[in-house]
């Protein structure tokens, strides 16, 4: 059986807003038998919203470089087993940030961090006439204090737009464990972000 080679394209510009989840899980199915051109407009689709999570989660390029990978070809060899009881999008993440937590255990990458809560913060806060786009960057930042899966809960919350309910599909874990992990997420990101940066983060 061959393979799909590994590909670099990117979505053009309006290309991601004209899919919608009708129309990705129809080329799924097209994958399930073995179309390419399918694979090919699914890998352009969630290449870069996947590369970002997996970035934010590792905190590695080779790690996320190599679970993305991992997880696009699970699309393509396990397409047929997708049966549509979720979105398209939440069965990719699903499997993405299984494979990712997979990959840091190997590595011996912590996935927590026990001195978190008595760590002084050593993060200047942004000043107060920063943009938007500057409070993002100070929230990436400030993430990087954050465990694994604390760090999936606020990037699918405030990066990706997703609910509680679909972010537990993804982590695989109950509602009442998302809402606990932004809970002391937020908690600790109070202590490390301030400003701009900070009132962006409370006003979502």
């Amino acid at each position: 059986m061959n393979r799909p080679a590994v590909l670099t394209g990117r979505s053009r510009p309006g290309e991601a807003a004209r899919f919608d989840d009708a129309r990705e899980v129809a080329l799924i199915k097209r994958v399930a038998n073995r179309d390419m051109a399918a694979f090919e407009q699914l890998y352009r689709r969630f290449h870069p919203r996947l590369a970002r999570f997996l970035l934010t989660i590792t905190h590695r390029t080779t790690i996320a470089d190599e679970v993305l990978n991992d997880t696009m070809m699970v699309l393509w060899e396990k397409a047929g087993a997708y049966r549509g009881d979720s979105r398209p999008s939440t069965w990719l993440f699903a499997i993405a940030y299984r494979k990712a937590v997979k990959a840091l255990r190997r590595q011996d990458v912590p996935l927590a961090d026990p001195e978190i809560d008595s760590r002084p913060s050593t993060e200047d806060g942004p000043d107060q006439e920063v943009g938007r786009m500057q409070a993002q960057r100070s929230l990436i930042d400030a993430m990087a204090a954050l465990t694994a899966d604390h760090r999936a809960v606020i990037d699918l919350t405030y990066f990706h737009g997703l609910g509680t309910r679909e972010i537990a599909e993804i982590m695989d874990c109950p509602v009442d464990t998302v809402k606990t992990r932004m809970f002391h997420a937020r908690r600790h990101l109070k202590r490390l972000l301030a400003g701009d940066a900070a009132d962006w983060l409370w006003d979502r």
